[in-house]
């Protein structure tokens, strides 16, 4: 019986400081296996040593292989490169900070071979993070999981393991603001979670920070849920029943009472607070054209400047 090939995807930002200390981990959970292997990193644009050290790892080792990326695409376009270009019969997404730990891939493995075609790990504590991103996180994933049109896990990222049917589902998607773990929800097929605590980053400092996690959740929202587009419509409507019923009010005012309207300060605050529901609204749709935008220039979505053992 022909052995099956496991391909690990490591997308590397700046990791000069984790990339020899996970290379090894990565190397004695995957010997343990009776299965062949292949590392494939992606170097996404790294303005640190971080390609050389994966130079001469892939010198070492033919089964280390790297796509280098012209530019910083970001995490999940890097992801996507390597998804596209592994040959595995599955494959497992890792981050390289060491925050997702490589002994997991086992379970990972044991539960495929049990049959499950998507293995999510799911996080049951964090360490080393603050308070206000664990809580922003725990906010996150129950918002999008009330409001998306598929069942997103709870507290899960992109560490896990996607058969090859997965995957070539996955390759199919051509959209480019790419939200994975929402797009593999979506694909369906068997999967089931294993659950992790999470380490604390060994060296250098995230790639996330509360600015990128904004825009990271504002694409997941608006990949999965038309939600925001409903409410901004809600608000046209709410707004507009009360103006109706304030016009009401004036003409009642103007013609049966001798009372006279107060001047700039209640229309100051009306026009405000038009303006400002429409501001809003006017940029939730934006988002979307945004988007729209992106798709129908048929750019590609990443730039591969080189690859090295493929």
């Amino acid at each position: 019986m022909s052995k099956m090939l496991v391909s690990v995807i490591i997308p590397v930002y700046n990791e000069e400081g984790n990339i020899q200390i996970l290379n090894e981990r990565l190397l004695a959970v995957l010997n343990k296996l009776d299965e062949d292997y292949q590392l494939v990193y992606v170097n996404d644009g790294s303005m640190d040593r971080s390609l050389d050290l994966l130079h001469a790892l892939a010198e070492r080792d033919r089964r280390v292989k790297i796509i280098n990326l012209s530019r910083n695409f970001g995490h999940q376009l890097a992801v996507t490169a390597g998804l596209d270009h592994c040959e595995g019969d599955c494959a497992v997404i890792i981050d390289a900070d060491l925050q997702d730990p490589p002994e997991l891939i086992l379970e990972l493995i044991k539960k495929w071979k049990e049959g499950f075609q998507v293995v999510y790990a799911q996080r049951i504590k964090r360490k080393g993070e603050s308070f206000l991103k664990v809580f922003t996180a725990k906010v996150f994933y129950r918002l999008l999981k009330k409001l998306a049109n598929v069942d997103i896990p709870l507290d899960t990222g992109d560490f896990r393991l996607i058969d090859r049917k997965v995957l070539d589902s996955l390759k199919a998607m051509p959209e480019r603001n790419r939200f994975i773990r929402g797009m593999i929800s979506w694909i369906g097929f068997r999967q089931t979670s294993v659950q992790y605590v999470r380490e604390k980053r060994l060296s250098g400092a995230t790639n996330y920070p509360l600015f990128k996690m904004f825009k990271f959740a504002l694409t997941g929202l608006t990949s999965f849920s038309l939600v925001p587009l409903q409410l901004a419509s809600y608000f046209g409507f709410l707004v507009s029943g009360f103006s109706f019923l304030a016009g009401l009010y004036t003409i009642f005012l103007k013609f049966f009472t001798v009372r006279t309207i107060p001047g700039w300060t209640s229309l100051m605050i009306v026009l405000l607070f038009l303006g400002g529901i429409q501001l809003i609204t006017l940029g939730i749709i934006g988002e979307y054209i945004g988007r729209i935008s992106d798709e129908v220039k048929q750019r590609p979505p990443y730039i591969i400047q080189d690859k090295i053992n493929f």
